[in-house]
């Protein structure tokens, strides 16, 4: 079965299979606000609210183009997505209208969940029927959740109401 295989390389991948260690290391850095169970930064009571998150949405709208940008509360720009980038410049009229604005939406949820980010903080303010009332619209359409879930709080014993843990999985 194994002929054209050379012997060596054959017992060095048995050997390397059958050592492998029952411990297993998760390497993904956010796995605990994944899990709910990471801290959120609080900041100091004299600065301005709304620094209690992990990931927050921000749209920086320009003369020229509109930006849109998800940021880590540690690491900085996660995701970004602009109109000025060459794939959706080529299908717009123009950069900074209303149009550009809902599709500008469509790709950046899509891209939020490619990369696995499905709930971000936003603090954005939109005006109605405004432009970025439909940029949000878009958002919320491809599958993004404007809100972040709480911290999970390990429930006390005499508590009456005890929250689902959130890494537990329960079939319906």
């Amino acid at each position: 079965m194994f002929s054209y295989v050379n012997k060596g390389i054959l017992s060095k991948l048995v050997r390397f299979n059958s050592t492998a260690s029952g411990v297993f290391v998760n390497r993904n850095p956010r796995n605990l606000e994944r899990m709910r169970i990471a801290r959120k930064p609080d900041g100091y009571h004299l600065e301005k609210p709304g620094r209690k998150f992990w990931h927050k949405l921000i749209l920086t709208p320009t003369n020229r183009t509109v930006k849109a940008e998800v940021v880590h509360f540690v690491n900085g720009p996660v995701i970004e997505a602009k109109t000025s980038e060459w794939a959706l410049r080529n299908q717009l009229y123009s950069i900074t209208d209303t149009c550009a604005y809902i599709n500008l939406g469509k790709v950046f949820a899509q891209r939020c969940l490619e990369s696995g980010i499905l709930e971000m903080y936003c603090d954005i303010e939109p005006v109605k029927g405004g432009k970025v009332e439909k940029f949000l619209n878009e958002v919320v359409k491809g599958g993004i959740k404007l809100q972040e879930m709480d911290v999970y709080k390990k429930p006390e014993p005499w508590d009456r109401f005890r929250p689902e843990k959130p890494w537990e999985v329960t079939e319906d």
